[in-house]
């Protein structure tokens, strides 16, 4: 709100030249809090005014009035303003207690709904760190555009079909045990798939054999068939595992092999608009125009890829969900093929197709190499969210043994600490693989949040604290850093849905929880004359670091 008005103020007073957009874009906050709350830095300023930025932010400051502001000052080229303590702190709380579930909550996407396709783990793998990302990133970013007023559908588009399922078919036809995929069925489908690609860089015939076997399933060859949808049931139940731990749910699972008798009308569409050309007995669409390499839509030998499928996937979602954007949450490395989907959709004339956005990420690193399942070299989910929950099991019995339903706050810390581990890092970096680090229960980790909830909950049943019975009338100039970084929670949430990056939530709380952590460490709460007033506050803390957790996909106990 403060920055708004500044804005305004500022507007008004430096005429038309300076547009209110523009001024709310340069206003920063000052790197030492005592030189005030907002800065406003006037060099641009000077060629128009034909002034110095110290003289044009000292002719300002006494003309900047609200009763928001207690102060403004010229320092060195900046104006710098002062926020009405009492003023803004009333008006914060207030905001959060009013409605708490509402407290950050933005309606610029009412009416609005977005698409997601995230996790898409391949079948017959076991889940990765590497497919980690995809789900996590996916799973905040779909929570932020809801607490942003959207309708969200998560769509978890299952890698079941392409090339590689020839190649997996094939090594099943040759070292496959039916008994022993039916005890441990990933593992051992890993296994022979790994032992295929070891053997065809011996034997490179055995590479034709595996497009021989993706051949046949295309046709819908009943051996083939019924072997992939084996491979792909016991996947699925693997796979629920999983998202049950993590707490992730979807709107629609659905594979790439849903589109397979689905794919003639856009051959038709593609034909029909001139865009299909052959080149080497394949079929693309040439994209020179866009500077981008040919898009192949289907392979000399009369199989499809999955460009093919993916324009078909895109088309069918919009008739489906008539969707206002279509946010593909997939690795960097899969950015050129996602520059070509969007870039023919719309030489197919959907104008929906600029609404189509690819979310990068990093990969997850070991050793500062890609992880990688032909090779060999993959971290299982399964096995470290289970030993981040042993690990918290084994902290939790050690510091409280007589805490109720120990398993569980178990649970929520060790998927809790896996889960903000990737997601305080910005989703475009690469991510190293560090156990330890992850599984560190101090410092920037999601059971330092944790405990700093449970800590401030204490407090509330310390103190009696009734949430019907609140007062916003503090004083005290201790609780101002923690006041304004709650007020900071709706604006943060807005910037990191604009930016889909819920490593700008990530931070922001562990700001929160220090500040917080301060605050409680310098000041005698329950001893306090104010006591209602300074509960009021350590409330409204709980409030916003619940809020902010949730948004990553992580739960709060209230007791550790």
């Amino acid at each position: 709100m403060e920055k708004h008005i500044f804005a305004l103020q500022l507007s008004h007073l430096l005429g038309e030249t300076f547009t209110r957009e523009w001024i709310y874009e340069q206003i920063e906050t000052p790197k030492q809090a005592s030189l005030g709350d907002l800065a406003f830095p006037c060099f641009q300023l000077a060629k128009t005014f034909r002034k110095s930025p110290s003289d044009i932010a000292a002719e300002l400051a006494p003309k900047i009035k609200h009763d928001v502001f207690s102060d403004a000052k010229s320092n060195g080229g900046y104006l710098n303003v002062f926020l009405n303590q009492s003023f803004v702190t009333d008006h914060t709380l207030k905001q959060v207690l009013t409605d708490p579930s509402l407290y950050g909550h933005h309606d610029f996407g009412d009416g609005k709904t977005i698409v997601l396709d995230m996790s898409a783990p391949n079948i017959a793998k076991p889940f990765s760190m590497g497919h980690l990302r995809s789900t996590v990133i996916g799973n905040a970013i779909a929570n932020l555009a809801k607490k942003c007023g959207y309708e969200t559908i998560k769509i978890n588009y299952i890698g079941d079909y392409g090339t590689q399922f020839g190649k997996l078919l094939a090594a099943y036809n040759k070292w496959g045990d039916e008994q022993k995929i039916k005890a441990n069925p990933l593992k051992q489908l890993t296994k022979i798939y790994v032992k295929f690609h070891e053997a065809a860089s011996e034997n490179p015939s055995l590479v034709e054999e595996g497009r021989d076997w993706f051949k046949k399933l295309e046709q819908q060859d009943p051996e083939a068939l019924q072997l992939w949808k084996w491979f792909k049931e016991v996947s699925l139940e693997e796979f629920n595992k999983i998202y049950e731990l993590l707490g992730i749910s979807f709107d629609l699972t659905r594979g790439e092999a849903y589109y397979n008798n689905k794919m003639e009308p856009t051959f038709d569409l593609l034909k029909e608009k001139g865009l299909l050309e052959e080149s080497e007995g394949a079929q693309v669409v040439r994209l020179d125009q866009e500077n981008l390499p040919p898009c192949l839509i289907r392979k000399s030998n009369g199989t499809t890829i999955y460009a093919t499928r993916d324009l078909t996937a895109a088309i069918d979602r919009f008739q489906s969900y008539q969707f206002d954007e279509a946010l593909y949450v997939v690795g960097h490395e899969q950015t050129l093929h996602f520059q070509q989907v969007k870039r023919v959709l719309e030489k197919m004339g959907f104008s929906w197709a600029k609404n189509v956005k690819h979310i990068p990420f990093g990969m997850m690193l070991k050793d500062g190499k890609k992880m990688s399942t032909r090779q060999g070299k993959t971290i299982l989910l399964e096995e470290v969210l289970k030993e981040a929950v042993q690990k918290a099991s084994i902290n939790i019995e050690e510091k409280s043994p007589s805490l109720k339903d120990k398993s569980e706050v178990a649970k929520q810390v060790g998927v809790g600490a896996v889960i903000f581990h990737d997601l305080k890092h910005d989703r475009r970096n690469d991510v190293e693989f560090s156990l330890d680090d992850m599984l560190t229960f101090e410092g920037n980790t999601a059971p330092y949040l944790q405990y700093a909830y449970v800590r401030a909950s204490s407090l509330l049943t310390k103190g009696n604290f009734d949430h019907e019975v609140t007062s916003t009338e503090l004083g005290d100039s201790l609780t101002w850093p923690l006041v304004k970084l709650i007020r900071e929670y709706p604006y943060v949430v807005k910037e990191s849905y604009a930016n889909y990056d819920p490593s700008k939530i990530a931070k922001y709380l562990l700001d929160l929880a220090k500040a917080f952590n301060k605050y409680y460490a310098e000041s005698k709460i329950l001893e306090s004359d104010n006591l209602n007033a300074k509960l009021t506050l350590v409330y409204a803390f709980t409030i916003v670091l619940k809020d902010g957790l949730a948004l990553l996909g992580i739960e709060t106990p209230e007791k550790m």
